[in-house]
């Protein structure tokens, strides 16, 4: 007659059992899918406070694959176990009114910045790990008194960038919709100015499977340089989404070089190989513009042979034919040890009459470019540069931001993590 504890058991069980057969390996290119960990703030009373945050995890995941539902305590365990207890409640609370089906995981630790760390690290349980990390925009961060917010950003890109995992950071979030709202009209738009494996196409796809968002047209504006062939560009990503089975319009956006240059310099120079590269050559200014332009010529020479190619070339860095000997290295780096700039891994931490003036340039050029297509979207997703190596630019970093997506309602800031790459078998 007493089922209860014998039920369990087996449940149990067939979790364990379930558990141990799932691969502790990262999965195959075709069976990648994102496995979300959300961060969350508590307000001073340990209630969340950004829930549309909940709201939009159950939108994208559609109460599928896994979710953990994270938050970190300020404090030590001994003495904030009472209060960490009462923050776990608040947050199964919110999840329960947001239809969010998840596990909730509270870290307490004397520094928020490692609680989080802890959390990306270790949240999840043996093959049932987390692969995407999903934040909000720290809102507030300009404040003298709100610092460290900024501060612990950054480290959780340059973090979840270390452990290989996408991140997706919502802006505005209070302005999302929740799960009883429908937009009966409107466009998704996607800036996909670096094409990093298709994760920004397959989100709203994913996205698009609520009834929130069901009825919003996807439109993909691709960024083309003058140099490029725009109309094959368009052909290719036609033909691409076609495969995908993806309804979505296609238009392709030419600027100038100048006006992407942040975005030109991570496409084709933030591989850690590659920056390598132009750091132990030790080559004066000018003769490491010229090594970087001939790395970006060919990138973009075979830029126009096809979309498709791109989703693999991003995971192998070129391999680029250099004419110098052993003998001109040597002579270099000590002619020009003094006088040598910074490289463009510092991009955001360079003198302002250079750097800073390019960065704001470009945030300026491309918001303007998105305000004039994509305004009235519901929601705009947008590729995020890395952070600079050099922590003296960090609030540029974050400044750079800003501007890139000032005037825009609901924002997606996505950045890959390498392992995710979409492919007409996924």
């Amino acid at each position: 007659k007493e089922w209860g504890d014998g039920i369990r058991g087996l449940s149990l069980n067939a979790a364990r059992y379930a558990l141990l057969r799932v691969d502790h390996g990262h999965p195959h290119t075709k069976n990648w899918r994102p496995q979300v960990l959300v961060l969350l703030n508590l307000d001073s009373e340990q209630l969340v406070k950004h829930p549309r945050l909940l709201s939009f995890t159950c939108q994208l995941k559609a109460g599928k694959g896994l979710t953990i539902v994270g938050s970190v305590f300020p404090g030590t365990y001994l003495d904030k176990y009472a209060e960490a207890e009462r923050a776990e409640e608040n947050i199964r609370s919110s999840m329960g009114k947001e239809k969010t089906k998840g596990f909730c995981q509270i870290i307490v630790s004397p520094s928020v910045r490692d609680g989080i760390s802890h959390l990306i690290q270790s949240a999840g349980l043996g093959g049932m790990k987390h692969n995407t990390v999903l934040m909000a925009w720290p809102q507030s961060w300009k404040q003298t008194d709100n610092r460290f917010s900024w501060k612990n950003f950054v480290d959780t890109v340059r973090e979840t960038t270390a452990a290989q995992q996408a991140l997706l950071v919502a802006k505005n979030i209070d302005l999302f919709p929740g799960n009883q709202e429908r937009f009966s009209e409107g466009n998704i738009d996607i800036w996909w100015i670096v094409h990093d494996g298709g994760m920004l196409m397959l989100l709203p796809f994913l996205l698009k499977q609520h009834k929130v968002w069901r009825k919003c047209r996807m439109r993909i504006f691709t960024v083309a340089q003058m140099d490029d062939n725009s109309i094959q560009m368009k052909n290719d990503l036609q033909m691409f989404l076609y495969h995908l089975r993806i309804k979505a319009e296609v238009e392709v956006v030419e600027m100038f070089e100048n006006d992407i240059s942040a975005f030109t310099y991570e496409k084709t120079l933030v591989m850690e190989q590659r920056s390598q590269m132009l750091k132990q050559m030790q080559l004066s200014k000018n003769e490491r513009e010229r090594e970087a332009q001939l790395i970006h010529d060919r990138n973009t020479a075979s830029h126009g042979t096809g979309m498709v190619k791109l989703q693999t070339a991003i995971a192998a860095p070129e391999k680029v034919q250099m004419t110098w000997t052993k003998e001109k290295l040597i002579s270099e780096k000590h002619k020009n040890k003094e006088a040598c700039a910074p490289g463009y891994k510092d991009i955001f931490s360079m003198k302002p009459n250079e750097s800073n003036v390019r960065r704001m340039h470009t945030a300026v050029k491309l918001n303007g470019v998105v305000l004039n297509k994509s305004q009235n979207a519901q929601l705009v997703l947008l590729n995020m540069p890395g952070p600079p190596k050099n922590r003296h630019g960090d609030e540029n970093y974050m400044e750079f931001l800003e501007v890139l997506t000032e005037g825009l309602n609901r924002v997606l800031l996505v950045r890959g993590g390498g392992r995710e790459v979409i492919t007409i078998y996924s």
